[in-house]
């Protein structure tokens, strides 16, 4: 399987048209239907418009089920209270896309709303790695990173909210891009997208790929929007011309166990930019990391209030527990306990985090870390015991201070298991997971790169210094 820059190079030169291979991904998409990766299939809405000026040139794209919403298709959320609605317009991120030439054929699973790190939802049900079928891809992007992983397309869109594209993508041995806040498109129904947590982009087999989606959907200062595109005065040619100075941390930056292997990955990876002749040395985490974590849940709490409540107020009437997933149930319930001053508190804890790390970048380039604290979960792993899920499914009997601790326990596992990638989201920061790790077990492990803001330019020069050194561990549809 070739990566979409060869891809798009053969259709352009006439070597391939996109309805033959419309007919290809349609095969790849029966032969792996075991990983649930697609969810919505509509080949025959593709229309052949080669705009030679367009860099994508007619590709067509699988989207995320989830915060991509496109005019006349089902915009669901994975959600079964959303299992019937059909977006009435695009979103900005789509037409953007379209823009660039790609168009939409296909969408791709997700979790409820997003929530989680693997992707399980009642509504379309479990996503699997294509490494290893028995083990889960991620989440939330899992729809879309185990269709990249099984060779299906070479690059399909996906979101992060708390690291929803780089923790599949190290699960699934891609590359994982989350852009810098402001930099992609945003609006008309949703301008903040969890208050500039959350961004859409894509997973991609390339750094090339990587790059090409970022230049062709990278937003302009004129941009309506309420976060505008941080600028920068470094150029690539510059980057090019120096050793970077890195720090990297193996800890949890919550205190939870990191695996051997996650944490040889960083050192294995720490070892070839030495021999690079890139200055790398051991940091501590420049913000306490619970208390984020505490904040980061407050904020998904609220939200859920404010949106499941627009729901009820569209339909009018209430939403009952048993129609949405017991842990979106408990986020609702909490957030509607919440006052004001603890979400003014939470958002302010996100900017002097980010003060914080802007201070850390003073002094060096880049922040390397495990992408996540050890490989995929298996498919039958359950992230709540049988006590957490009966007090989530009772969540509405429960106080303020309840919910807070149920909260942070029914998300403990998960966030144990990816505790690196929450940092970048709350402070706006660019992050990529690279595909350098393949454990004992034969699943792959990503690390991760963080950037200073609009610093874009940092993470692809290394990025491709290390695929050019062939340390990427890609999987077999493109070896």
């Amino acid at each position: 399987m070739q990566d979409l820059t060869a891809l798009l190079a053969d259709v352009r030169q006439h070597r391939l048209d996109w309805t033959s291979w419309l007919t290809q991904v349609n095969q790849r998409i029966l032969e792996h239907a075991n990983l649930n990766a697609v969810v919505n299939w509509q080949p025959d809405t593709y229309r052949s418009t080669l705009e030679p000026t367009a860099p994508f040139f007619g590709y067509p794209v699988l989207t995320k089920a989830l915060g991509q919403a496109k005019a006349g298709w089902p915009s669901t959320s994975a959600s079964r209270l959303l299992a019937d609605n059909i977006a009435q317009q695009s979103d900005y991120f789509i037409t953007k896309l379209e823009a660039a030439g790609m168009q939409v054929v296909g969408q791709t699973n997700s979790p409820e709303f997003g929530f989680t790190n693997i992707t399980n939802s009642a509504l379309y049900g479990p996503t699997r790695n294509p490494w290893n079928p028995a083990y889960f891809s991620g989440g939330s992007s899992g729809g879309a990173a185990a269709a990249v992983a099984a060779g299906i397309v070479p690059l399909a869109t996906a979101s992060d909210g708390g690291g929803s594209i780089r923790i599949p993508a190290s699960f699934c041995g891609l590359i994982g891009l989350k852009p810098s806040r402001g930099t992609m498109p945003t609006g008309p129904s949703d301008w903040r997208n969890w208050q500039g947590a959350a961004i859409n982009f894509g997973l991609t087999v390339s750094m090339r790929d990587t790059k090409l989606l970022f230049k062709a959907l990278k937003q302009t200062g004129s941009t309506p929007a309420p976060y505008q595109p941080p600028l920068t005065s470094q150029t690539t040619a510059k980057t090019n011309a120096r050793p970077l100075k890195i720090g990297f941390i193996v800890d949890s930056p919550v205190q939870t166990p990191v695996s051997q292997e996650a944490k040889a990955a960083v050192l294995d990876l720490v070892s070839e930019l030495e021999k690079m002749g890139h200055q790398v040395s051991p940091v501590n985490w420049p913000c306490a990391g619970q208390p984020l974590m505490e904040s980061y849940y407050a904020m998904n709490a609220v939200e859920t209030d404010a949106m499941l409540t627009q729901i009820a107020n569209y339909r009018d009437r209430p939403i009952q527990p048993d129609e949405v997933e017991p842990l979106t149930w408990t986020l609702y319930q909490y957030g509607r306990h919440l006052p004001g001053r603890t979400y003014v508190a939470a958002l302010n804890l996100w900017d002097q985090a980010a003060a914080q790390m802007a201070e850390f970048f003073k002094a060096y380039d880049l922040l390397l870390t495990p992408s996540t604290a050890d490989h995929a979960p298996k498919v039958t792993q359950s992230f709540q015991n049988p006590g957490q899920l009966t007090q989530m499914q009772a969540a509405a009997d429960l106080n303020t201070s309840q919910l807070a601790q149920l909260t942070w326990d029914m998300f403990a596992e998960g966030l144990a298991l990816t505790p690196f990638t929450q940092l970048a989201n709350l402070t706006g920061l660019p992050a990529i997971s690279l595909p350098t790790h393949l454990t004992k077990t034969g699943l792959p492990l990503g690390c991760q790169l963080m950037a200073p803001l609009g610093r874009e330019d940092l993470l692809f020069v290394l990025g491709q210094a290390i695929e050019d050194r062939e340390l990427f561990v890609l999987p077999s549809a493109y070896q």
